[in-house]
C-alpha cells in the first residue's frame, strides 16, 4: 500500500495534469486536510473557493484548515457566514460553535453545537463538551433534527440571557463612545430617581455603527457587564426562518424574554439585515418583520423600563429611517478604529500566553494605522504561524518577537479603508439630518 506522502504526490501529479479537475482538487484537499497539512490544504480550498464562490463544501474545507492553523478569526467569519446557507452543513455548525465558545459566547455555543451533532452524531467534540459543560446553562444533550430544519432550535429562551464579567476597564481607547454610552444605559440604571425627575426614561435605543471589525459586539457586552445588566445577543439567523410569521414570533419571543430579565442589554448585530428599509425590500414578509422590530421598540404591548436594546452595523445608510425616530434607536453612536493606544492594547492581549521575547508593541501599533481589532488579530496570527511551523520542524518553541509582528503586519491591508470609501460619499452627500457628522469630523473632510 502506498504511504500518504506518496499518495498525495500522485494527486498532484494528477492534478499538474489536469489542473481544471475540480472533484480531483476537491479530493487532495481533504486528503491534505486529513494528513494535516493543513498549509497546503487552504491553499486547494481556496483555489477551489475563488473558482466557485458558492461552493460550499469548499468554504466549509477552507475554515476548518485555517482553524487548523490558528487563523481562527478568518475561520469564523466563513463559519459565521455559512450559517445562514438554508442548508448549512453541520460541520460549518460545529465550527461556528467552537468559534462562539472561544469568544466567550458559551450559550451561542452550545445551542449551536447541540444542532450539529443532532444533524451528524460523528461530530461529538468532547473537549468542547467538557468546556461548554463548565461555561454554559444546562441543556439537552440532543435537539431533535425536525426542529432544527424548521428553525425552532432557539425557540426555547429559557438560556440566552447572559451575564458577562467584562466592563469598560476591558475595553482599550474608545473613551467617547464609552461615555456616550454611560449617559444613554449605566447612568439610568445607576441614577433612576434623578432621571425620572427630568422625564428621562430608564431604558431606550442605542446604535453603533463604523467599520467592520471594530469591536462594536464586544463594547455592547461590557456596555452589559459595567450595567451589571444580563446579555442577549441576538445575530439574524436566530431571527429569520422560512416558515411565515416565525420571524416575528421569535423576534417577540427575545424581546420577551430580555423584558423577564430586566435590567437587559438586548444585543442586535448586523441589525440592518433585519432592519433594513422598507422601501428598498421586495419581500412583504420582510416588511412585516421591519413593522413587528419597531413595535417592540416601542413597547405597544409591553412596557420597555429597564430595557436597552443596542443595535450595531457596518451600513446605517441601508437602515430603514423609522428605527432614528426618537424613543428608537435616538442615539447614534460612531465606532471609530482603535487609536494608537487602544492598538497596543489589543496586541498585547492577542499576545498574552504565547512564547514571546519582549514585545514593543507601541512601535507594531505605530505601523497600524486604520487597523480594526480583527486586523490586529490577523497579524498576530500571521506572525504565530510563522513562528509555529519553525517550532513543528525543530520541536523546539520559538519565542515571538517585535520584528515577528512588524513583518505579519506587511501582510495585512487595513479592512476599514474599504468602508470608509463608501461611508465618505454618504457623509458627503446623504447627511442632511447630520447622522455621519462623526465620519466628516473623522475623515476632516
Amino acid at each position: 500500500m502506498p504511504s500518504s506522502d506518496d499518495a498525495i504526490a500522485a494527486l498532484h501529479a494528477a492534478l499538474a495534469a489536469s489542473p481544471g479537475n475540480a472533484k480531483l482538487r476537491a479530493y487532495l484537499a481533504g486528503v491534505l486536510l486529513d494528513a494535516g497539512n493543513f498549509g497546503d490544504a487552504e491553499i486547494q480550498y481556496r483555489y477551489l473557493h475563488d473558482g466557485d464562490p458558492a461552493d460550499v463544501s469548499a468554504r466549509v474545507g477552507l475554515a476548518k484548515s485555517l482553524w487548523s492553523l490558528g487563523r481562527e478569526t478568518e475561520a469564523a467569519e466563513i463559519a459565521n457566514r455559512l450559517q445562514d446557507e438554508p442548508d448549512c452543513p453541520p460541520e460549518a455548525t460545529l465550527l461556528y460553535a467552537r468559534a462562539k465558545a472561544k469568544a466567550g459566547e458559551y450559550e451561542r455555543a452550545g445551542r449551536a453545537y447541540r444542532a450539529a451533532v443532532a444533524l451528524d452524531p460523528k461530530l461529538t467534540d468532547k473537549a468542547l463538551e467538557q468546556i461548554l459543560a463548565e461555561r454554559a446553562p444546562a441543556a439537552p444533550e440532543r435537539v431533535p433534527v425536525q426542529a432544527i430544519r424548521a428553525g425552532e432550535f432557539a425557540d426555547d429562551l429559557n438560556d440566552v440571557a447572559e451575564k458577562p464579567a467584562i466592563t469598560f476597564k476591558d475595553v482599550g481607547g474608545m473613551e467617547t463612545v464609552k461615555q456616550a454610552i454611560r449617559m444613554k444605559l449605566i447612568e439610568p440604571l445607576a441614577n433612576p430617581e434623578i432621571y425620572k425627575a427630568y422625564g428621562q426614561p430608564v431604558g431606550g435605543g442605542l446604535l453603533m455603527y463604523g467599520p467592520p471589525g471594530v469591536g462594536k459586539t464586544y463594547l455592547a457586552r461590557a456596555t452589559a457587564g459595567e450595567a451589571k445588566a444580563a446579555f442577549i445577543n441576538i445575530g439574524i439567523s436566530d431571527i429569520l426562518n422560512m416558515w411565515l410569521g416565525n420571524s416575528e414570533q421569535r423576534l417577540h419571543g427575545y424581546f420577551d424574554r430580555a423584558r423577564k430579565s430586566r435590567p437587559c442589554v438586548l444585543f442586535f448585530d448586523e441589525i440592518d439585515a433585519l432592519g433594513g428599509s422598507r422601501q428598498q425590500q421586495a419581500s412583504s414578509s420582510t416588511r412585516m418583520l421591519v413593522n413587528q422590530f419597531l413595535s417592540e421598540m416601542d413597547g405597544v404591548q409591553d412596557s420597555n423600563e429597564g430595557l436597552f436594546v443596542v443595535g450595531a452595523t457596518n451600513a446605517p445608510w441601508q437602515l430603514d429611517a423609522a428605527f432614528r425616530r426618537p424613543g428608537r434607536f435616538d442615539r447614534i453612536i460612531f465606532v471609530p478604529p482603535p487609536d494608537l493606544h487602544a492598538r497596543g492594547e489589543i496586541l498585547r492581549v492577542h499576545c498574552q500566553g504565547k512564547p514571546s521575547e519582549a514585545l514593543d508593541f507601541v512601535e507594531v501599533a505605530k505601523r497600524t494605522e486604520d487597523f480594526s481589532g480583527a486586523d490586529l488579530k490577523a497579524v498576530v496570527d500571521y506572525a504565530v504561524e510563522g513562528r509555529l511551523q519553525e517550532a513543528i520542524e525543530q520541536q523546539i518553541l520559538k519565542p515571538l518577537t517585535t520584528r515577528d509582528l512588524i513583518a505579519a503586519v506587511a501582510k495585512v491591508k487595513p479592512s476599514t479603508r474599504e468602508w470608509f470609501a463608501t461611508a465618505k460619499n454618504y457623509a458627503l452627500y446623504s447627511n442632511q439630518g447630520g447622522i455621519y457628522d462623526d465620519i466628516v469630523k473623522y475623515l476632516r473632510l
